[in-house]
């Protein structure tokens, strides 16, 4: 993610030339990986700085509904604007505006400006999809997560809040963009009142330009999209939404039809993200959206599948019992998210949305059974494989191996002795090494000691190859209960 243009005279801040400098987004830093203190950070005392150490307490942000006497005690603002009762009055927009600039201020150390007839965003709600992006990036890559990212956020609104929350959370840079003047003026002064200028690029859009403006920001390469896109079709059908509602909604809708209507609704909108995506592909590692209907995950998936994209994810947003979101990613690489990350739905009548699973059962102990002879076992295995890689790590007892094709199958051995390889093994690997070295599937074999069982399971990490996943998942059952029965058999 090198070479970017110099930015024009209406973004955030022109490029700066000292090293530190960030050539992706063309913005000005302090210094080589320095981040920049943040003027709005005078919130809770302990709340960390960004980083991979700083996500537990960013997850549990959240656990449970905001304790409203609790904030009222930290903000003399938010206190104003409680009931009599302590309660929040949720249709008032004034009253859902200052939870959200308290929230922001507490919990993030984030200053908001807002104009009155634009988007309030709910933070726990946004906040949960920043919490899924991070899961769904650092599960798709072998490098650590604390590696520096860069994320497109398509339709940033006035209050620019995914890259605000981003950017609190991880060290990561945004290219943030809009198509609506008002909105664009107010993200930038979120942006500069947060000290944020250096990490945050804003781009202008035209409603006809691509969503995704890599060539013209003079971008190689994004790692994530994501966007929140206008729900409804038409403002008939907005009112019609609001008026079908058999309760009060649980938030003020401040938004104005720019933020909420476009042709053909979320499912169009989507559908445009993934028309662009054919096209780019491997140019962005993960395209992602959030959805407020359920019925247009179904139709996207649909989408996804004539396609023949098989590697995305789904997740379900749940705040409170009352409000409910998903979202949708899905990428042309070979890094296959962790399970809980694109099986998000735990509901069985979801399955047929569900990506395919990524985990497999390999064996189960009694927690009074010795695990070393397993671990043991599992090494000799592998070991005796002709894999790209393997290496086990004891401290986590799990190992990471990466082969080019199934090397366990009686299909390979035969091939191999067909090709004269099974004499001299010096001659073997010269042979190897002339062959193609795409790795075709990316696995770990784990195992967790728990207080009833101890558990082994193969956790499919790269590929897109779903029988050579299944194929080592049979082998290495039969291995792992040959070598347990060995076992029992001298212990007998």
């Amino acid at each position: 993610m090198v070479g970017i243009k110099r930015k024009a005279s209406d973004d955030v801040a022109e490029v700066d030339d000292r090293p530190g400098a960030d050539s992706r987004l063309g913005l000005p830093t302090g210094g080589p990986g320095r981040i920049q203190p943040n003027p709005g950070r005078t919130g809770r005392t302990g709340r960390p700085a960004p980083g991979v150490s700083a996500d537990g307490y960013f997850r549990h942000l959240y656990a449970s509904e905001p304790d409203f006497k609790h904030l009222a005690r930290q903000d003399s603002q938010f206190a104003a604007a409680l009931q009599d009762n302590g309660q929040l009055d949720f249709s008032d927009p004034n009253a859902t505006m200052q939870l959200t600039r308290t929230l922001l201020g507490i919990d993030f150390g984030l200053k908001l400006d807002l104009p009155e007839d634009r988007l309030c965003p709910p933070v726990p709600n946004r906040h949960n999809y920043i919490l899924w992006l991070k899961d769904l990036m650092d599960t798709t890559s072998y490098e650590p997560p604390s590696r520096k990212l860069c994320g497109l956020d398509v339709g940033t609104g006035a209050s620019c809040i995914y890259p605000l929350l981003g950017t609190a959370q991880r060290q990561w840079i945004f290219v943030a963009t809009d198509i609506d003047t008002k909105n664009l003026d107010y993200a930038r002064k979120n942006i500069q009142i947060n000290g944020l200028g250096d990490r945050i690029r804003l781009l202008e859009r035209k409603p006809d330009d691509p969503l995704i403006p890599l060539d013209e920001a003079g971008i190689p390469s994004i790692d994530f999209v994501m966007m929140n896109p206008p729900f409804y079709s038409s403002e008939e059908d907005m009112v019609s939404s609001a008026v079908k509602k058999a309760r009060p909604p649980m938030s003020a809708c401040t938004g104005a039809p720019v933020e909420m209507v476009c042709d053909g609704g979320e499912v169009a909108h989507v559908g445009r993200l993934l028309r662009e995506s054919l096209v780019l592909r491997g140019r962005i590692q993960w395209y992602t959206s959030m959805l407020g209907k359920l019925t247009s995950l179904d139709a996207l998936i649909d989408q996804l599948r004539e396609h023949d994209i098989d590697n995305y994810a789904v997740t379900e947003f749940v705040q409170g019992n009352k409000t409910r979101r998903w979202a949708l990613g899905w990428s042309f690489g070979q890094m296959r998210p962790a399970e809980h990350v694109a099986r998000g739905m735990k509901a069985s009548h979801w399955r047929k949305i569900l990506p395919s699973s990524v985990m497999a059962e390999l064996l189960v102990l009694p927690a009074d059974e010795p695990v070393d002879p397993v671990i043991a076992g599992i090494q000799k295995v592998m070991g005796e494989l002709e894999l790209m890689s393997w290496r086990w790590e004891p401290e986590t007892a799990k190992g990471l191996g990466r082969t080019k094709e199934n090397v366990w199958s009686r299909a390979w051995r035969r091939k191999k002795l067909q090709d004269g390889r099974e004499g001299d093994q010096n001659e073997a690997c010269a042979v190897l090494t002339t062959e193609p070295k795409e790795c075709r599937l990316g696995f770990e074999v784990g195992v967790v000691a728990g207080k009833a069982e101890t558990c082994v399971s193969l956790h499919w990490r790269e590929g897109n190859d779903p029988l050579i996943f299944e194929s080592l998942k049979g082998f290495l059952q039969g291995k792992l209960k040959a070598t347990r029965d060995q076992v029992e058999r001298a212990s007998s």
